[in-house]
């Protein structure tokens, strides 16, 4: 009885010197992983999906945005990101028949006259597929996706037949805001989306990430484009054809088509049934901030 006590004991601390040394091996290899935190810049292209454009990279416009990320892990993220988003399409330049009769167009671009981007404000989980680790050669490159919440301020715009560009959510451009039109309520232009998205990693050196990465954006609403329903007006069966308290600036940007071309009321203008999108691609740059404070490993 004794003996087996002792091969039992002897077996228990061979295992244990075993695990240990195994451990100081792993460890000796591929190192404690230490929380850091990184600050990057993003360049790349944006467009939409709605009413007015349904082909992807289509009307594409150049974009930038900040990021700051919180590594937990190797495989675990979280970041914080502020994006200037540039959109816009114009039917005229289609080559679909109903587009090109209804002869829309909008633009939220920092590029045009009096322009201005979507603002986004994002934070973001991120996970890697692989293990990941600046400075570390076991663990380089990696594919990653992503999810979060975003708030994003829009101002779709268009241009007048004076040449200016103006915001068309004012104007109600869909009858919103009259009283023939109770249920349409002017949008906010302030919404949430839900931020989707991928792409992949790659460590250049200890301290600088590149990063390849494409997004898109759910959002809750249909008026990116300031286009969603059927047209307010043209009314050949009333003295007033447009929706008493409807302007005339708005009766001309809800339907800027020559007046023998003019669109009867409840004509189709756009699907309500179909909310709109906004993507975009590019290149991350990031650098791991250097921490300079001694820690408990020191």
């Amino acid at each position: 009885m004794k003996s087996k006590l002792n091969l039992t004991n002897k077996s228990i601390f061979l295992f244990a010197l075993i695990f240990l040394f195994s451990t100081s091996f792993i460890n000796g290899q591929s190192g404690q992983y230490k929380e850091n935190t990184e600050i990057g810049s993003f360049g790349g292209i944006s467009y939409y999906l709605g009413d007015l454009n349904n082909s992807h990279f289509n009307n594409s416009i150049p974009n930038f945005g900040l990021m700051v990320r919180k590594n937990i892990d190797r495989r675990i993220s979280y970041k914080g990101t502020f994006m200037l988003v540039n959109i816009a399409a114009d039917d005229r330049n289609s080559s679909d028949e109903f587009a090109s009769q209804r002869g829309l167009h909008f633009s939220n671009n920092m590029f045009e006259e009096n322009g201005s981007s979507i603002y986004e404000l994002s934070g973001q989980f991120e996970f890697n597929f692989l293990p990941y680790e600046l400075g570390n050669p076991l663990y380089k490159w990696t594919p990653f996706i992503y999810s979060g919440l975003s708030l994003f301020n829009f101002n779709p715009k268009a241009e007048n037949k004076n040449g200016e560009w103006i915001s068309l959510q004012p104007l109600g451009t869909e009858g919103q805001g009259t009283t023939q039109f109770p249920d349409r309520k002017k949008y906010s232009l302030i919404q949430f989306a839900i931020p989707i998205g991928g792409g992949v990693k790659f460590a250049v050196s200890e301290h600088f990430n590149i990063i390849l990465e494409y997004g898109i954006r759910k959002t809750f609403t249909d008026y990116l484009d300031d286009v969603s329903t059927t047209y307010a007006g043209e009314n050949p069966n009333s003295a007033n054809p447009y929706p008493i308290g409807m302007s005339l600036e708005a009766q001309e940007m809800s339907d800027p088509v020559p007046a023998s071309e003019k669109h009867t009321l409840g004509e189709e203008r756009g699907d309500p049934n179909k909310n709109d999108w906004y993507s975009f691609a590019g290149i991350t740059l990031s650098f791991k901030i250097p921490k300079t404070t001694i820690g408990c490993d020191y």
